[in-house]
């Protein structure tokens, strides 16, 4: 089995519920979608760009992604604690899933089409 997929169905409910549904819109909104485990957590890349992980962590799953500057609506709907660069959806039920406001961010997000990664990771400069 995929590990990511396996990290989906390992988890007690309602958070492998929850993140069966993320998936599924996750998967009929991104053209290309590829679920890849990466720091031990799924990702959802779209032609080799970074567009969203899923995190089960204490009591929620979080759906989280890039570039939230570039939001213009749902942008309440949004948890930042502790982070810098990643903005995330939290859900503690499936009936706390919005299904407009995911498929705004994800379209948003394929809009956008950068990698988040280059954005946060500078070149290095070369001493001459």
């Amino acid at each position: 089995m995929h590990p990511a997929e396996a990290y989906i169905l390992k988890q007690e409910e309602p958070y492998k519920s929850i993140l069966l549904q993320l998936q599924s819109i996750t998967e009929a909104i991104v053209p290309n979608a590829e679920l890849l485990y990466k720091w031990r957590i799924p990702f959802y890349y779209n032609n080799g760009i970074p567009i969203c992980f899923l995190n089960q962590s204490k009591d929620y799953v979080d759906l989280a992604f890039w570039h939230f500057e570039k939001l213009e609506k749902y942008t309440e709907y949004f948890i930042d604690t502790n982070r810098k660069y990643v903005r995330s959806l939290r859900y503690k039920s499936v009936d706390d899933i919005n299904d407009e406001v995911i498929v705004y961010v994800l379209e948003k997000q394929l809009e956008i089409n950068t990698n988040p990664f280059k954005l946060i990771i500078k070149p290095e400069r070369h001493m001459i």
